[in-house]
């Protein structure tokens, strides 16, 4: 069986997935922070990790932690820093996260989650199915 040009075209696009063609924009909240002491805490850490669909935030902690070089560590709906930041500080660090570790490196979307394939560590985009190495 032949199939024209057009029909394979057809076929094609049928198996694109349907995230891939929604064009929403993706729009990560500020960071609401403040310093208490020698401490800043960031008050909406665990809304955060949930709009980046981190729920496990292992990753970001551990990113957190050598960008800032001071411990961090959740405690209940909040992060907790050893050290006195600022709130566009850490808009930066968790901007360069959501740009390492969650955006997709094709696409753009936030629609993510880790993969390992043999030994390596990539993100799997779920809305074009791209699949890129990521570091750490």
């Amino acid at each position: 069986m032949s199939l024209t040009y057009e029909q394979m075209l057809d076929r094609l696009y049928a198996q694109i997935p349907k995230r891939s063609l929604e064009k929403e924009r993706f729009e990560f909240p500020r960071v609401e922070s403040f310093t208490q002491g020698p401490k800043t805490f960031v008050k909406n850490f665990l809304q955060l990790t949930k709009i980046m669909r981190r729920e496990n935030p292992k990753d970001l902690l551990k990113f957190l932690t050598k960008e800032s070089a001071s411990p961090a560590k959740p405690e209940g709906d909040r992060l907790m820093m050893g050290g006195k930041f600022s709130e566009k500080q850490i808009n930066d660090w968790f901007t360069r996260f959501l740009e390492e570790f969650v955006l997709c490196k094709e696409c753009g979307k936030p629609d993510t989650h880790y993969v390992e394939h043999n030994g390596v560590r990539q993100l799997k985009c779920e809305a074009c199915g791209a699949i890129s190495p990521i570091r750490g």
